[in-house]
C-alpha cells in the first residue's frame, strides 16, 4: 500500500469521526426540539424543505445536490424519530410506486403502513391512527386519480406535501431470459405506460392485469412460466431478475403524490396551494371565479373539472395555484373567491416538490 493510499484512508477515518460527533450533536439537539414541542406538530414540511433547498445551494461538490438532498434527508428522518416516531401510510402491498414515494418524502426512520385502497389510508389519517398518509393524485400520461380527488373533498383532511416520482418500468422474471415466459403480470395502467415497447418487443406475450405493480411482481415470483412489469424496489423485494430497465415508453413519466395529515404546512418561500371550489350556475360564473385570481397575480398551475355528488350534471372545480394561503395576494384572492363561489374548500399549502 502506498504512502498517500494510507494516509487518504486515515484521514477519511478522521472525517468520519468527525461527522459522527456532529451527528450526534445534531441528534441531541432533535430531541430538544422534540421536548420544546410537547405534542405539538412534529413534522414541519416546510422547515424540512428550507434544509434542503439551503444545503442544495451551499453544496460546494464534488456530490451532486440530488445526492446532498438524499443524505441529509436521511439524517432528518432518523433525528424527527428520535423527537417521535412517525407512522406513515401508503397504497400498498409493499414494493410499490407509493412506498417508493413515501419513502422518498420521509426517508427511513418511519414505520411504514401498506394499506389495500386509497381510502383506507384517508381513514388511517383520519381516525388518528398514523400521522401521513401518500396518495396518488395524477401521472403525467394517465391523468388524474379520480378517487384520490373525490375523497380530498369529501375528507377533513389537509395537504401538507407533495411528491413528484419518476415512474421506471422494469421487466423481470425468476427467470434469466424472456424465452421461458407465456404471460406477464402488470397493472393496467403500467401495462398502458408501457404499450409501444411491449408491442414492439413482446407483441403476443398475453397482458394480464392484476390490482398492483407488487402484486404483479410477486406473481411472478411464484410463477416460473412468467414475467412481470413493475418498479425496481418490487424485484428487489421478491428477488426478480430485472430482464429490461426503464421501458415506459414515456422517459419523463412522472406521478404525484399527495401527503395527508390533520394539519397543512407554514410558508417555505416555494409553496402551492390547492383548492376546490363549485360555481353558480349562471353565465360568466367561472370566469368571475378567476378573475381574482388573474387581478392580485396568483398564478395558477392546474384547473381540473369533476362532477359533483350533488346532481346531475354539476361539477366542482380543482385547481393549483402557486404561494401560501397565508401570503398577502393569495389571501387577497382567496377570500374574494369564496365571496363569489357557491362552495370553496382550500385543501392545503405546501412546500413545492422538486420535479
Amino acid at each position: 500500500m502506498s504512502d498517500e493510499l494510507l494516509k487518504l484512508r486515515n484521514r477519511i477515518d478522521h472525517l468520519d469521526e468527525e461527522i459522527l460527533a456532529r451527528l450526534s450533536e445534531r441528534a441531541r439537539c432533535a430531541q430538544r426540539v422534540g421536548e420544546i414541542k410537547q405534542g405539538n406538530a412534529y413534522y414541519r414540511p416546510e422547515r424540512e424543505a428550507q434544509v434542503l433547498r439551503r444545503l442544495a445551494d451551499l453544496n460546494p461538490g464534488p456530490l451532486p445536490a440530488d445526492s446532498v438532498k438524499k443524505i441529509f434527508r436521511e439524517i432528518m428522518s432518523a433525528c424527527l424519530g428520535l423527537e417521535h416516531p412517525q407512522k406513515v401510510a401508503y397504497l400498498g402491498p409493499a414494493g410499490t410506486f407509493s412506498e417508493s414515494a413515501s419513502r422518498k418524502q420521509f426517508g427511513s426512520a418511519p414505520t411504514f403502513v401498506a394499506m389495500t385502497t386509497i381510502e383506507d389510508v384517508f381513514r388511517a389519517v383520519e381516525a388518528g391512527n398514523v400521522n401521513y398518509g401518500v396518495v396518488p393524485v395524477e401521472n403525467s400520461t394517465e391523468g388524474a386519480v379520480s378517487v384520490t380527488l373525490d375523497l380530498l373533498l369529501a375528507s377533513p383532511v389537509k395537504v401538507c406535501g407533495e411528491i413528484n416520482l419518476r415512474i421506471h418500468q422494469q421487466l423481470m422474471s425468476r427467470a434469466e431470459g424472456i424465452g421461458a415466459a407465456r404471460r406477464l403480470y402488470s397493472h393496467a395502467q403500467s401495462l398502458a405506460q408501457c404499450h409501444e415497447w411491449l408491442n414492439r418487443n413482446l407483441p403476443h406475450l398475453p397482458r394480464v392485469p392484476v390490482a398492483s405493480n407488487a402484486e404483479a411482481a410477486r406473481m411472478a415470483a411464484e410463477d416460473p412460466e412468467s414475467c412481470a412489469i413493475a418498479g425496481e424496489a418490487a424485484a428487489e423485494l421478491y428477488g426478480l431478475n430485472i430482464l429490461a430497465t426503464n421501458i415506459e415508453d414515456d422517459p419523463n413519466n412522472t406521478t404525484r403524490f399527495l401527503v395527508i395529515a390533520d394539519h397543512d404546512a407554514g410558508p417555505s418561500g416555494l409553496d402551492r396551494t390547492s383548492l376546490v371550489f363549485s360555481a353558480l350556475n349562471r353565465p360568466g360564473a367561472v370566469h368571475a371565479l378567476l378573475e381574482p385570481l388573474a387581478r392580485h397575480g396568483v398564478d395558477m398551475t392546474k384547473l381540473q373539472s369533476r362532477p359533483a355528488q350533488s346532481g346531475l350534471w354539476e361539477y366542482v372545480f380543482y385547481a393549483d395555484i402557486r404561494g401560501h394561503q397565508r401570503d398577502a395576494p393569495v389571501a387577497a384572492a382567496l377570500a374574494e373567491l369564496g365571496e363569489r363561489a357557491a362552495f370553496l374548500k382550500v385543501l392545503g399549502s405546501y412546500p413545492v416538490a422538486a420535479i
